[in-house]
């Protein structure tokens, strides 16, 4: 098959495949959005603490993924004079932004939930049992309809739906208990445990994408994996000036400067760009540069 065709098949199905993740985001917007006004109507309903407290988290969440659905759309566009490389860090911004509302909101979470622990007040756990499987139903839902997603925005996105999944699951066990035992402080207990247990991980998410957005090297290893396997190829005297970074976390830049032992033909350097090629094909690698430095060449970044 010709190679322009090979390409052109190729970005056509990475784009269908960024358009059907970027209406994911879509839909689980909306289902966020919804469900976060049943859940303010139902926390009042039956007095639960860990219901309005995820009501109240879940407005977080619908604005953030607001926020996500518009910045990936935005992340397809083409690249131009301005951004020469091209929208994607748009949808890391996304994922910036969802990983800092996250930590706000269960810092507050924690804040309503604490004191609970020392006045409990008996919710009406009929009614939370039923709003829980309702919970688990919508947001478990949302959560498979991203799963599978890459970039660290669907990545955040994804403990976002995890955190309200665990959340509904933490309601019913509660509202169920409830039914047999007059234990009012399990509500708050639980929003406690579930809350901790999603801010450590959206703590983590967001500290790698605040690294990818300062330019720092995506994967160590895939470094030196790439530095070793071009230093093997043939008339490579030396690397340095090697760049390794990611537009999204998905997509990943590379240069190099690679130093030529001896005086060699054009058809000789053809071979060598062949060989890197190979070598790179294995690497998500959206954009490579690679220059040749002939002997006794001097480097113009030095």
């Amino acid at each position: 098959m010709d190679k322009t065709v090979t390409v052109a098949i190729i970005m056509t199905s990475h784009k269908h495949q960024h358009d059907i993740q970027t209406d994911h985001i879509g839909v689980v917007f909306f289902l966020n959005f919804f469900f976060t006004i049943i859940e303010f109507i139902g926390g009042m309903l039956t007095n639960s603490t860990a219901i309005m407290a995820d009501a109240v988290h879940d407005l977080g969440d619908t604005l953030s993924i607001g926020l996500a659905w518009l910045l990936s759309k935005l992340s397809r566009k083409n690249a131009n004079d301005v951004f020469t490389y091209g929208y994607y860090r748009f949808s890391l911004l996304g994922a910036l932004i969802n990983g800092l509302v996250l930590v706000a909101g269960s810092a507050w979470v924690l804040s309503e939930s604490i004191p609970k622990l020392f006045e409990p007040e008996m919710p009406h756990a009929q009614g939370m049992f039923w709003l829980a499987i309702l919970g688990v139903t919508v947001n478990g839902f949302a959560a498979w309809k991203i799963s599978k997603g890459k970039t660290l925005n669907e990545r955040i996105l994804n403990w976002h739906l995890l955190e309200d999944v665990l959340g509904w699951i933490s309601v019913l066990i509660v509202s169920i208990t409830l039914l047999y035992f007059d234990w009012p402080i399990l509500d708050p207990i639980l929003s406690i445990v579930f809350t901790l247990f999603i801010l450590i991980n959206v703590l983590k998410n967001t500290r790698n994408t605040i690294r990818i957005f300062l330019q720092s090297t995506p994967d160590n290893e895939m470094l030196d994996d790439i530095r070793n396997k071009l230093s093997l190829l043939d008339h490579i005297k030396a690397i340095h000036y090697l760049h390794l970074w990611s537009l999204d976390g998905e997509r990943h830049v590379l240069t190099a400067h690679l130093e030529i032992d001896q005086m060699i033909s054009a058809q000789e350097q053809k071979d060598i760009k062949l060989k890197i090629r190979e070598l790179l094909a294995d690497f998500s690698l959206a954009h490579t540069t690679i220059e040749f430095e002939l002997p006794e060449e001097s480097c113009r970044d030095d």
